[in-house]
């Protein structure tokens, strides 16, 4: 291993993954919605934001649409 490298004659390129890397946002969520996740957390080991992530990923990626209806 070199103790010294010259960076500046590479040429750097897009990182061909950068699209698939997670953003961070804020948003309020419900504490009976919250509490539902932490307890299935609980039963599989994974963290409750995963679990999250990973349900709204399967939703994007299945399109699925919200059937909603007011009374």
């Amino acid at each position: 291993m070199k103790k010294e490298y010259d960076f500046a004659k590479m040429q750097g390129r897009k990182n061909p993954y950068a699209k698939m890397l997670k953003k961070s946002v804020s948003l309020k969520l419900s504490s009976l919605t919250v509490e539902y996740f932490k307890k299935l957390s609980q039963t599989t080991g994974l963290p409750y934001t995963v679990l999250m992530d990973s349900y709204l990923s399967d939703c994007a990626l299945k399109e699925r649409k919200i059937e909603m209806s007011w009374k």
